[in-house]
This record gives structure tokens, sequence and C-alpha cells, in this order.
């Protein structure tokens, strides 16, 4: 059972820790941030665009924000004497806390109901980060099955807390992964975006989920009946478990594109059960291995999970699902969005879906190996760390349920 420990940093944004099944509740001097930091800045602006009728951030705060500091610096290392970081404890598993430099936030709130050329407001939501480990190198696929689950509830957790806010109409993970996808921080993290308004990305694929599921007269969902079809026709499927299932898309818009499903329509990561979540912290490791099996240095990606917006007519179709992207089209060679693709949104790929899924199919006994060490990982011993009453914590059981 993943331990939560809530507590502030020291110009008030929240920051919880996620520690591995097993430990004990953490020492009071890991949760005090000793920093002096400066106020938080405002909010920027939400500007209304009347030609697309999509809303677009302006964060000029952001311009300032840390950018590939080095290992001695980085801000989301544990904190020590000489660097005093975003996480003030010595040590950590899994770290979920407010970004000092966010795109929306922190205040949540409606947005204006009347919408016309020139509307603004500020820029409410929320922008959260996490850090999936206390160590400065490695990546996601490095972690083990044990921290990845623990990655996978605290996902689940602020989906749930965030879809609660007030205004929150879409609640977005991800994680950007290498310089050429544009980080700004080395240490292997993801974010969270809650967002005022559903993206024009998951409204695109809300609709076409509700106009499927309406046609069938709410017998049949889109994207089970994709997967189904990807399965029946096998060509582009990467690997297939109990729970979820991975394929090459028909359509793929990029180089390197998998879609990881779960066989049970669920709207998000919260609503996924234990068994779920145990078999999702092996495959998704093994696809992101895939990945850097299929050349010689490390695959840029972005791991996007898309989880059904919050608004009802929305969620009665949508799917949760994974959608795994590089623009790596071959070892030396990334695919830059031009004209067609930045300026009209018309996608063309230089690789076929069916070759893509192939060669993932092939590097898998590569790393066989590594997956059957994250099994043995489950029953490794767990740390134990001295009790402490100064913050708020919980437990989240194998269901995922506060406890």
């Amino acid at each position: 059972m993943t331990c939560i420990t809530t507590t502030f940093l020291a110009d008030g944004r929240e920051i919880l820790y996620f520690d591995d099944a097993g430990t004990a509740e953490r020492a009071p001097e890991s949760l005090t941030d000793h920093r002096e930091l400066p106020v938080r800045p405002d909010p920027g602006q939400l500007r209304f665009d009347a030609l697309s009728r999509e809303w677009v951030a302006v964060a000029a705060h952001r311009q300032s924000r840390t950018h590939l500091p080095p290992a001695d610096r980085c801000p989301i290392c544990p904190t020590t004497p000489a660097n005093l970081t975003e996480i003030p404890a010595p040590d950590y598993d899994v770290a979920v806390f407010e970004n000092r430099f966010p795109s929306l936030g922190p205040a949540t709130s409606e947005l204006p109901a009347a919408l016309a050329w020139g509307t603004s407001t500020p820029a409410v939501g929320r922008c959260e980060v996490v850090a999936f480990t206390p160590e400065h190198t490695g990546s996601f696929a490095d972690l083990g099955w044990r921290r990845t689950r623990t990655v996978i509830d605290a996902w689940a957790h602020r989906t749930e807390a965030l879809s609660a806010l007030p205004g929150i109409r879409q609640v977005f993970p991800f994680e950007n992964r290498g310089a050429e996808i544009g980080v700004t921080l080395h240490h292997p993290h993801g974010q969270i975006y809650a967002y005022p308004y559903v993206t024009p990305r998951a409204a695109v694929l809300a609709a076409a989920a509700g106009a499927y599921f309406d046609a069938s007269d709410g017998t049949a969902t889109l994207a089970a009946s994709v997967l189904q079809a990807e399965r029946s026709d096998g060509s582009r499927m990467v690997l297939e478990g109990e729970h979820f299932s991975a394929y090459v898309p028909f359509a793929a818009r990029w180089p390197l594109e998998v879609h990881l499903v779960p066989h049970r329509q669920v709207p998000d990561l919260a609503a996924l059960s234990g068994a779920e979540r145990d078999e999702l912290a092996h495959l998704y490791p093994d696809l992101l291995r895939r990945f850097d099996a299929l050349y010689p240095t490390p695959t840029p990606y972005i791991a996007a999970w898309h989880q059904a917006p919050l608004e009802t007519e929305m969620r009665r179709a949508g799917q949760l699902h994974l959608q795994l992207t590089s623009p790596r089209r071959a070892a030396d060679k990334l695919k830059y969005l031009a004209g067609s693709e930045a300026a009209m949104g018309a996608f063309i790929n230089d690789i076929t879906p069916e070759s893509v899924a192939a060669r993932l199919r092939e590097v898998g006994s590569e790393v066989a190996s590594e997956v059957a060490s994250d099994v043995a990982g489950t029953t490794a011993g767990t740390a134990t760390r001295t009790t402490t009453h100064t913050a708020t914590r919980t437990t989240l059981t194998p269901e995922g349920a506060p406890a």
C-alpha cells in the first residue's frame, strides 16, 4: 500500500510524498522547507482565440524558470546542506508538488461564460511536478516494479484530487523525456496539468467517441472497438496482457507511436483496480524499454495519459489510454513539425505503422530479462522511517481508495 504524506513548501505550495509500500511515517526534519522564497508570482493569462474558439495560456513569468542546471544544483533532487531544493526531504520515493513556474494556477475557478474576441481571464488551473525518483540520472524504465507502482498510485491520487477542484475540466498526467522534446530538467520527472477547459485534442477524441457510442445505442465504445480490430488484425500489435494491450495505431501520426489501452472501459487512472495497476507497472516500463532498444542511444518521447474529460457527456464513452510518441525516425534523424503538420494539423508519417510494430515486437526479447528482474523486485524488502505526526498522512489500499 502506497503511503502519502502531505505538507507545504515555504511559499505555501503543496507537496506530497508518495512512499513505496511498507514505509513508516516520515521524520519531522524531512518535512520543513528552510528556504526563504519570494511570494508566488501573479498568474498568467488565458486568452480566448475567437477564430478557433480555443484558449491560449500566456505565461511570461515562465521565461525565468530553471533550465538544464548541473546535477549539483538540480531543484528536484533531495535536499542537501549545499542544495536546498523543491523537495525538502533528504530522501524520498516519489514526490508531487505544485510547480513554482506554472502555466496555470494556482487559483482555480470557472471560466467566463460569454466568449468573444478580446476575452481574457487569469490563468486558473493547476500545474504539478511529479519526481519519479531521488536519483538524478536514469529514466522511468529504470524505476523497477515497486517504484513504478507507487508512481501509478500517485497519478491516480492526483487525478482524483485535482478533478474535485472548482472549475477543473480535464486532468492530464504526462512525461516529456529527452532534450529533443524540450525538457528543462534532466532528473526523471513528469507533470500533471489540471485544465479549466477541455483541451482541443481531448475535445476531438471525445466527440468521435461520443458519436460512435450514440450510433451503437450505447452498446459499444470506440476505444474498445478499435482495440478489438487491432487485436484481430495483429500486424500492429506490440504486446497483450490480461488487463492491457498495446498497439501501433493504423493511422499513426508519429514515426514511433504506441497506444496502451485497458481492456475494461475506465475513464481515468483513478478508476483502475489494484490488479490493473499491478499489470500496468509491468507493461508500461516494458514499452519504454522497447523504445530505447530500437537505437544505440535513449529515445526521446512524450508519454501522454489521455483521460476522459470531466464533462458528463464526455465521460460516458471516454476511455483512459496512453499515447506514447517519439519524433525519432532514425538513429540520427528527428521528424519536425513543418508546414503541413504545424500549420494545418495534417500529419505525414515517413514510416509504416506495421514496420514499427514488427520492430517493437522483435526488441521485446532483448528487454525480457529486465522485465523478469522487475517481477523479482515485487518481493524485495522495503525501507522503514521513523514516525512523525507533523503532517497529514494517508494510506492507499491496493484498490487505490483511502484506507
